[in-house]
């Protein structure tokens, strides 16, 4: 006897398009929660005072560590995003472990506007300062098990340059690097700050000198 049912399995094609569509979600949802979190970031930021100029200037300068901290904070969360836009416009399909390292990323972004008020308090600077740089070599360190999801599973469409990939790994892995060395640093120190920079700028610097001399001829 022959059951009929109005449950059918998706073809090839409708397959495809459900993937397709609960790839744009995850992206879009991603770029919301970024936009949320740059948002906090300036409602974070202290409001000068004063009823004078001076008074007002003066005001300002105290709080300038925490301007300091708003500016690379949002530094940080907009090289994100612009690694996330660079790496999911060629992403057609998810799974649930590239959902998962998405979610955990999206979580740290949305505790950098947190971090940043911790950063920017007075005293126990190494405690202030290792907990913000723990959160962001978080948010770099799942955001390269991202990228390496997409590529071993083969979420992204046919011609995506596979150089993408691990220039994104590599540059963000340097990132990451600048973050965890920065923490030891800041026990001795409290320019660790410039560890964020320094580390990724000399590994560009680096990249650059080799891309060189491998166009020069032998």
């Amino acid at each position: 006897m022959n059951v009929s049912t109005d449950h059918e399995l998706p073809s090839q094609d409708e397959d495809m398009e459900i993937r397709a569509v609960s790839a744009e979600r995850l992206t879009f949802f991603g770029d919301a929660v970024v936009a949320i979190a740059l948002t906090l970031l300036a409602l974070e930021l202290p409001v000068p005072e004063g009823s004078t100029n001076s008074e007002l200037w003066h005001s300002a300068s105290d709080h300038r560590e925490s301007y300091l901290a708003f500016m690379i904070s949002f530094v940080v969360i907009a090289a994100h995003w612009r690694s996330h836009h660079r790496v999911f416009r060629h992403v057609t399909a998810t799974s649930g472990r590239l959902t998962a390292f998405s979610m955990y990323w999206l979580l740290m972004l949305v505790i950098t506007p947190f971090a940043t008020d911790v950063i920017g308090g007075d005293g126990a600077f190494q405690a202030r300062f290792v907990f913000y740089a723990g959160v962001q070599f978080a948010a770099c360190l799942l955001f390269i098990l991202m990228v390496a999801e997409v590529r071993r599973a083969g979420l992204s469409r046919t011609g995506t340059p596979p150089e993408l990939f691990s220039r994104t790994i590599r540059g963000l892995g340097m990132v990451a690097a600048g973050f965890l060395v920065s923490i030891p640093v800041s026990f001795l120190t409290h320019w660790a700050y410039l560890c964020w920079i320094a580390v990724p700028a000399a590994d560009s610097l680096v990249d650059r000198l080799r891309s060189r001399s491998g166009h020069e001829p032998s």
